[in-house]
């Protein structure tokens, strides 16, 4: 999925760089169904991330309050689940957000549209 999402926002940015003419209602068309797929996976990914995170939570209280060190490798196994699930969460709430506005760019292409202003 990683390697989708980068390749993708990298050949839409190469497209609005371009100097060629395009059929912009055509590639906006395509970029919503993308960003579609994206935000989905994005969701999906953020409900995973929260249930390891929760589990984690519950495990470090139980061993707090019971003591018992036969919960220390479930603690560590969902430690280990849990910081990759936040690199990859991270990786598609930016890629997402980037083609938000890269969608901006491109019906400013048509016509004068939103655009959010980053120097603030």
């Amino acid at each position: 999925m990683k390697r989708r999402i980068t390749q993708y926002v990298d050949y839409i940015d190469s497209i609005l760089v371009g100097d060629a003419e395009q059929d912009w209602d055509n590639v906006i068309e395509k970029h919503l169904i993308q960003i579609k797929f994206f935000a989905h996976e994005r969701l999906i990914h953020l409900i995973v991330f929260a249930l390891v995170a929760i589990c984690t939570i519950i495990s470090i209280m139980t061993f707090i309050t019971s003591g018992k060190l036969e919960i220390v490798p479930l603690i560590a196994l969902l430690f280990v689940l849990l910081i990759p699930y936040c690199a990859h969460y991270y990786l598609l709430e930016n890629d997402v957000q980037k083609m938000y506005d890269q969608y901006d760019e491109m019906v400013n292409k048509k016509q004068e549209y939103f655009r959010v202003n980053r120097e603030k």
